[in-house]
């Protein structure tokens, strides 16, 4: 993580810029077409959930999918989906969390403090409460799991890959959608869908492949859901792959509170910025806002079952 806050003797700078990021952006113009953020982490954000909901309804996000990444989180995306009516939730271990438990988490990186290795016994207990989870009502999705070759090392690898098998299962049995993090393992996270066979609806989540793989997960009939770095200057291929990626197939989100997309990059991210990515995503589709917005609430609609 690099540092933006001022040093001891600084010249002050630094801190007045560290205050500006730390500052939400203001409220876009709304969207004429209502949709919804198809991947949020409420529980990172500031402020109240039902904060968070008024401010993105006032904009024309009326429908958010609050996602799980440890026990905790999912439990709390239960809670919180069971409660309010605009939202729902998805349920798993991150892909980061499942070599944790295994074993352990020393420094406490996780935020749930430092964590003895628990081994295969303990992920699977684990992921035994996540399938409980995942038969509850308001739960309408497994995710997110898959696959991260970027924070794991060799050694964790084998516990991300037991997970994400078990994930697809537990998806599977009940019939949820299976959403997915995919970061550096697209090759590695296509294999395992194609020998665990894929659940029949599958989000890859802040999609990060290229057009080449968005034109396999086309054919595969899986879902590709663009955040806000689809905006970022060096995101060409991200947009190459929008660009090629079926109406049908595609979703926005926020993945809120990061990736706040353009020009406000580095800022807190919250549901109620999605205009800004939908109507970069409509300029790269080359479709009226209205068209794309109509097509990716109704697909957010089909893939979580509202």
């Amino acid at each position: 993580m690099a540092k933006t806050a001022s040093t001891p003797g600084g010249s002050g700078k630094a801190s007045g810029t560290q205050k500006e990021k730390d500052v939400p952006p203001p409220l876009p113009e709304p969207l004429r077409v209502p949709v919804a953020d198809s991947h949020t982490h409420l529980d990172m954000q500031t402020g109240t959930v039902e904060e968070a909901l008024a401010k993105a309804a006032s904009v024309g996000v009326r429908t958010v999918i609050q996602v799980g990444c440890d026990l905790a989180g999912s439990r709390w995306a239960a809670e919180t989906a069971a409660a309010h009516p605009g939202v729902w939730a998805t349920v798993a271990l991150h892909p980061n969390e499942a070599p944790r438990i295994v074993l352990g988490d020393p420094d406490g990186w996780s935020r749930q403090g430092a964590r003895e290795p628990g081994g295969d016994t303990a992920l699977d207990a684990a992921l035994d409460e996540i399938a409980a989870l995942a038969a509850l009502p308001q739960v309408r999705g497994v995710g997110e799991t898959g696959l991260d070759h970027f924070r794991t090392g060799p050694e964790g690898m084998a516990a991300q890959e037991r997970s994400f098998r078990r994930h697809i299962a537990i998806a599977k049995d009940h019939g949820k959608a299976l959403v997915i993090h995919d970061r550096e393992a697209h090759d590695d996270v296509l294999r395992v869908l194609a020998e665990e066979g894929a659940p029949d609806t599958v989000v890859f989540h802040c999609y990060s492949g290229d057009a080449a793989m968005a034109e396999v997960c086309a054919e595969r009939g899986y879902y590709m859901s663009f955040a806000g770095n689809v905006t970022f200057k060096n995101a060409q291929p991200l947009r190459d792959a929008l660009a090629v990626a079926p109406l049908d197939l595609v979703l926005v989100e926020t993945d809120a509170p990061f990736l706040t997309p353009v020009p406000y990059r580095g800022r807190p991210n919250a549901p109620y910025l999605i205009p800004l990515t939908l109507r970069a995503m409509a300029e790269v589709k080359g479709v009226p806002e209205d068209t794309l917005a109509t097509a990716v609430a109704a697909n957010t609609a089909r893939v979580f079952g509202y």
